[in-house]
């Protein structure tokens, strides 16, 4: 005859293996979380570091880069080890307003005039085709006398040329290669507008 104690501790006896196996698959679900959240985790590290040392985000701000940007459209920027060349579309550190977004015209060394009578810019004594600007190239405080642009700088200017304030203006001039922060390379909003720069 079976007393109930007996089938009490036949019962919990029983029961070993399965609380066995219910605690395995416990830990093993905890493992799989930890590992799930160790692996988010070093994956936002790794996307902050890149967008520390490698990519930045900036804003346009004003009308100064239209039509080819636009004033609040946001942008990506690469600035791992670069360096400027002509055409480039950059971002330069003022240290007191907004950052520039500017193109490169002409780097150290290069021969720069504005002809007044077209508004064109002739670089190292070739008429530059500019089909991203709008409207003429106005001399402004430049002059149109050729300049040769001094080692370690840059002449920038913005291409909506009636209105952007850059480098034939005294109040920029010529730009430290040191300021650049970056080379805008994409657009990512607004949506509709969403794309590599050119």
């Amino acid at each position: 005859m079976i007393t109930f104690s007996k089938l009490k501790s036949k019962i919990i006896f029983s029961d070993i293996p399965n609380n066995i196996k219910y605690k395995r698959v416990i830990l093993n679900m905890v493992k799989s979380l930890y590992d799930w959240i160790e692996a988010v985790i070093v994956s936002l590290i790794c996307v902050v570091l890149v967008f520390i040392f490698v990519f930045r985000i900036v804003g346009v701000d004003g009308p100064s880069m239209i039509p080819t940007l636009k004033d609040k459209e946001r942008l990506i920027l690469t600035t791992f080890f670069y360096t400027p060349k002509r055409g480039d579309i950059v971002v330069i550190d003022t240290y007191t307003h907004e950052p520039l977004v500017k193109r490169v015209i002409a780097v150290s060394g290069d021969s720069i005039a504005i002809l007044p009578d077209t508004g064109e810019v002739a670089l190292n004594g070739v008429v530059l085709e500019e089909n991203y600007t709008k409207g003429m190239t106005v001399v402004r405080d430049f002059g149109t006398k050729t300049r040769i642009v001094p080692e370690g700088y840059l002449v920038v200017m913005g291409d909506n040329r009636e209105i952007s304030k850059d480098s034939r203006s005294e109040e920029v001039g010529y730009i430290n290669q040191k300021d650049v922060v970056g080379k805008a390379i994409f657009r990512f909003s607004p949506f509709n507008r969403i794309g590599f720069l050119k």
